[in-house]
């Protein structure tokens, strides 16, 4: 058995999504389970190294995740050669720091999104990287969600036939701080420090549009900030100066509209905390986060307009559960393993960070759309 040992550089695992999504849920997921297996002779085992600022955090959640390496002392672990792959959490802003480093130290480059706080730069770091040889990507990880693989599979085998619109929700309400524990961290509301729903979830929907549906063509965006005032996590009151809630509408090259409310303002009855509603000429499925559900043409009611009398129809009735066609597994691991693979024996890896600075753009086009009130076209990037 020949074992591929990968010393990653785990940068920014300390928050929230980092130590939960990144490292619990993946790296530590993986060494779990004895590796990454290619075939019956080869294993892929991760090596990881915590770094950040504080010691005692980074000690705390080593021990917690059975880590052995964390440092504080970035350039460092950069310098060991036994470290192969950067992999970056932090701040937005604070990301092509530690990104341009790695280069530097010819690591391969893998990071969570928006890879940069413009599109100008995030198509930088990628034409850096790749002019330096190396192997990169990006967190896109929704591409990986059970629901959306089941509605991937209904796409490519032609259920919907034509697909005429896409309805997405996301969101639930994120309590101010006042009275109750955050469960989103304070800068999310500040512009100042990067944050805004815009910025975070646009760079979401443009790769699963992109990926599920065809290109986007245009954008209309409408942004607001519907609740003024939040507390820290110091318990202090401040002015949230970022947008908290998002009302887009996508143009597809090929004709299909989609639009997506994202909001941290709203309180959830629907199935799940995202769902993607996509009605064709043939069918319609709705997808969540775990599970899909379909209604085709055959089996669609016959339905009249009479706000007299009770409907007669049970709306939730008609439609059929689409079945699991794998595991449903964790979506950040998937995507990982995929990243490892393409690292070590060279496997395709389309998610690069070309990818993310078109999640960066459409971003930025939203947020231009929303100052200007208007229409704006999202022109190719590369």
């Amino acid at each position: 058995m020949t074992t591929h040992k990968i010393g990653i550089i785990m940068n920014g695992v300390t928050g929230r999504m980092g130590t939960n999504q990144h490292l619990l849920r993946s790296i530590k997921a993986i060494v779990d389970q004895g590796g990454i297996r290619l075939g019956d002779a080869e294993t892929i085992m991760p090596d990881p190294i915590l770094v950040g600022r504080s010691e005692s955090k980074l000690a705390a959640l080593a021990a917690r995740a059975g880590v052995k390496r964390y440092t504080t002392n970035l350039d460092a672990a950069l310098a060991d050669p036994a470290n192969q792959v950067y992999f970056d959490a932090t701040l937005t802003g604070q990301r092509p720091i530690g990104v341009r480093k790695a280069i530097a130290a010819g690591k391969h480059l893998y990071c969570e999104k928006p890879s940069a706080v413009s599109s100008a730069e995030a198509l930088a770091l990628y034409r850096e990287a790749t002019a330096a040889g190396l192997k990169n990507g990006v967190v896109q990880d929704k591409l990986w969600l059970p629901g959306l693989v089941k509605l991937k599979y209904l796409i490519d085998t032609g259920f919907f036939g034509k697909i005429l619109s896409v309805r997405g929700e996301f969101g639930y309400w994120v309590f101010t701080g006042e009275h109750e524990k955050l469960q989103r961290p304070s800068w999310n509301y500040r512009k100042e420090d990067d944050g805004g729903i815009i910025v975070d979830m646009l760079c979401h929907w443009r790769y699963v549009v992109d990926n599920l549906f065809g290109p986007v063509k245009a954008v209309s965006c409408l942004g607001a900030t519907h609740v003024p005032q939040r507390w820290d996590e110091a318990g202090k009151p401040y002015k949230c100066t970022a947008d908290d809630t998002a009302y887009a509408t996508f143009e597809l090259t090929n004709g299909t509209i989609c639009h997506f409310n994202s909001s941290w303002c709203v309180r959830v009855r629907r199935d799940d905390l995202l769902t993607l509603q996509v009605d064709g000429t043939h069918g319609t499925a709705v997808a969540g986060l775990r599970n899909c559900v379909a209604q085709h043409l055959s089996a669609t009611p016959r339905c009249l307009w009479n706000p007299d009398v009770d409907s007669p129809i049970k709306y939730f009735d008609g439609w059929t559960t689409v079945p699991s066609q794998d595991g449903g597994e964790n979506a950040f691991k998937i995507q990982w393993e995929l990243f490892l693979k393409h690292v070590v024996k060279g496997d395709p890896f389309p998610w690069t960070l070309l990818e993310g600075a078109k999640g960066v753009q459409l971003a930025e086009l939203g947020l231009k759309s929303w100052a200007e009130r208007r229409w704006v076209d999202v022109p190719a990037l590369g």
